[in-house]
């Protein structure tokens, strides 16, 4: 008997855990790790949920909740941290069983021109292989296709529609290497056709995360600056045609470094159309850390499983 695709996302799911467990099995800090909200009381610890506004610990229910009178949730990761890959299923399945499947998923990892293969795929035209090797996967996103499969497994099992979000990554490293400016006409009709520069505080956080690369130069950072926001505002804007068109509701998964401070993708999204939007930024607790209030709406703390330090700028390098 072929099993369900139900027993395998539990399956896979077990098979993530594994994969959590080897990669978090480092000695136990003297302190454990917790993160305070500048003017607030704390501190909070893993495990925990923070509702920002409210400074304060909230159940997974309540943080469903308040996710279900918003038209678009922003979920954020780190993309080689296993543990969050499974706060993402438990979103998803939790947003479903509340919405009745009602949901498009919009997924950072795929890019625009991959829809008709992840579309085949999902109405089981293509076989999984035959997908994997359809978008490219270890070329054109490259992280472990075991941390994605649950997610893509219940959103198949469940009906879903699943939206690629993101700009081809050869047209994002070329505008990294010769600015927007560089593009042919048919590169620039693969991104977004409206491209704001002028966000100041996105600016100086992208800067941030700049000041560690080699050999920065100025000339550098403005082309790396253009290729983040061609990012963003590629995904932002396939987001608002979907949501004006659509309707509906939907959960979007991307790095933690799109969505912080909501001037990546959600502030995007936003200008192009007036729909309610929260974010979630899962955010892996190093240390006593104090964080923004306005880092997210809500703050899931969780262990480091990864090898890269937490939110220190945009999630992928160029």
């Amino acid at each position: 008997m072929k099993p369900s695709r139900r027993i395998l996302t539990l399956h896979f799911l077990t098979a993530a855990v594994v994969l959590g467990l080897s990669g978090c099995m480092t000695s136990r800090p003297a302190t454990p790790p917790s993160l305070t909200l500048s003017g607030a009381p704390g501190p909070f610890h893993i495990g925990q949920i923070v509702d920002m506004e409210r400074a304060e610990a909230i159940r997974f229910d309540e943080l469903i909740s308040a996710f279900i009178g918003c038209d678009a949730v922003f979920v954020g990761d780190s993309h080689d941290n296993p543990e969050h890959h499974l706060i993402q299923v438990q979103i998803l399945q939790a947003l479903a069983d509340r919405t009745g499947d009602h949901l498009a998923v919009c997924m950072e990892f795929f890019h625009v021109g991959q829809q008709e293969a992840i579309d085949r795929y999902l109405h089981e035209a293509i076989s999984e292989d035959g997908f994997l090797d359809a978008v490219n996967w270890k070329e054109s996103w490259g992280f472990d296709y075991l941390l994605y499969r649950p997610l893509m497994l219940l959103s198949k099992d469940r009906g879903m529609r699943v939206l690629a979000l993101n700009a081809p990554s050869a047209v994002v490293r070329k505008v990294a290497r010769s600015g927007l400016s560089g593009l042919t006409a048919e590169e620039r009709d693969q991104i977004a056709k409206e491209i704001d520069l002028g966000n100041e505080a996105h600016r100086a956080y992208v800067l941030e995360a700049f000041k560690g690369q080699d050999h920065p130069s100025l000339k550098q950072f403005e082309r790396f600056y253009e290729a983040q926001s061609v990012w963003e505002e590629t995904m932002a804007e396939t987001i608002s045609r979907h949501l004006a068109s659509a309707g509906g509701k939907m959960v979007i998964f991307s790095g933690n470094g799109h969505i912080v401070q909501k001037f990546g993708i959600p502030g995007r999204t936003l200008r192009r159309i007036p729909v309610t939007a929260t974010t979630v930024v899962l955010h892996p607790a190093a240390g006593q850390e104090e964080v923004d209030r306005n880092l997210a709406d809500f703050v899931w703390i969780t262990g480091r499983c990864s090898p890269r330090p937490p939110l220190r700028g945009p999630d992928r390098e160029m």
